[in-house]
């Protein structure tokens, strides 16, 4: 088994931190908030407001459950249009109120059933980034187990975007890869290898602007919060025209 693969396998695994638990450790307070206004809440999505060091923040994050019963709740941690709605809900109240966006994602993609598909699926991930792109105020996303797809993307558009060590941000799953290249699901170790989705190569091609060591104690925990608090201070010193300029300029390279 390929080393790709290896870290495919390590950011699947259930005993990499919850995004409750990062959460929880990121602030001095949170309040989780629900709903969509539109049609109803999704569990996936885990949102909400508190505050870091005394600054107030806007936390959406996509999560996989702590259990089998938690993971068909949300699941899986793929996210419906009801989710994403949600998450677009709380960044544009962020804006409104001037509060730094943090986004944390850990999901396999969005969910591909065909009821999300008739209630705005696609629609709601492209009104996520694209809107995303527009937001006046701090905005950063760390990838914290996987990060699959549009499902992933959706909440990836920061002004930086970080991973943790034991993580993988890709176009679709290494098993999805194998199959549709070779139309064998079990030639996902070689896909990983080819798709380039480890952090060390995201951030050699510049898909992501720095690693964070995985959040395992208390002292990781601290590390991380400082790393959060040290970017917020800088980009809250930018004019906003010159923060969405940055911010502008990071996605075009892509084209």
């Amino acid at each position: 088994m390929g080393k790709a693969y290896d870290r495919v396998l390590a950011a699947r695994s259930a005993d990499k931190i919850s995004i409750q638990d990062l959460v929880a450790g990121i602030t001095d307070d949170f309040m989780e908030l629900h709903g969509d206004r539109a049609y109803s809440d999704d569990p996936a999505v885990y949102a909400g407001i508190g505050t870091i060091a005394g600054q107030p923040v806007t936390i959406t994050s996509i999560q996989k459950g702590n259990d089998t019963d938690e993971n068909i709740e949300r699941h899986f941690g793929s996210a419906e249009p009801s989710g994403y709605r949600k998450a677009l809900r709380l960044m544009k109240q962020a804006e409104k109120f001037n509060r730094p966006i943090i986004n944390l994602i850990n999901t396999p993609g969005a969910y591909p059933g065909m009821d999300a598909e008739y209630k705005g699926q696609g629609y709601m991930i492209a009104q996520s980034i694209m809107q995303g792109l527009k937001l006046k105020v701090p905005y950063i996303s760390v990838i914290i187990g996987e990060g699959g797809s549009g499902g992933a993307l959706a909440l990836a558009v920061g002004d930086t975007v970080w991973a943790l060590e034991d993580s993988i941000y890709s176009v679709l799953s290494p098993e999805g890869y194998a199959t549709i290249l070779w139309k064998d699901s079990s030639k996902a170790a070689e896909a990983a290898e080819q798709m380039q989705l480890t952090p060390k190569e995201l951030l050699d091609n510049e898909i992501i602007d720095k690693i964070i060591p995985e959040v395992k104690d208390a002292n990781s925990m601290q590390n991380f919060k400082e790393a959060l608090i040290e970017k917020i201070n800088e980009l809250n010193k930018l004019p906003k025209e010159e923060l969405l300029a940055q911010r502008h300029e990071r996605y075009r390279k892509f084209n």
